[in-house]
C-alpha cells in the first residue's frame, strides 16, 4: 500500500500517504463507483458524521482499496473503514 500510495503522490509536494491528502483534494484520489458512493452518504447519514469524519472515512477507504491493489474505492472498503470507525467509539481510540 505505501509503495502505491508513494506513486500516487509522487508529483504532490508534502504529500506521501492518503493521511496526508487535504481535505479538498481527497475526492479526487477516492474514485468511488455508485454503490460505493451511496453507502458513503448512508453512514454518513445513520452515523450522523462530521465532514471531518467523512474524510476520515474515505482515506481509510482508499487505503483499504490500496491494500488490495485496487484502482477504485469499493462499497466493501467504505464499508471496512466505517467499521474500524464504529470500534473507535466503543474502545480505544485508532482515529486520535
Amino acid at each position: 500500500a505505501r509503495r502505491i500510495q508513494a506513486a500516487r503522490y509522487a508529483k504532490s509536494p508534502g504529500v506521501r500517504v492518503n493521511a496526508e491528502v487535504r481535505g479538498r483534494d481527497l475526492r479526487s484520489v477516492c474514485m468511488m463507483g455508485g454503490a460505493a458512493a451511496a453507502e458513503v452518504q448512508r453512514i454518513i447519514e445513520r452515523m450522523r458524521l462530521s465532514a471531518r469524519a467523512y474524510d476520515r472515512i474515505l482515506r481509510v477507504a482508499r487505503t483499504v482499496a490500496d491494500l488490495r491493489g485496487a484502482e477504485a474505492v469499493e462499497r466493501d472498503d467504505v464499508m471496512e473503514a466505517a467499521g474500524y470507525r464504529q470500534l473507535d467509539e466503543n474502545g480505544p481510540k485508532f482515529w486520535a
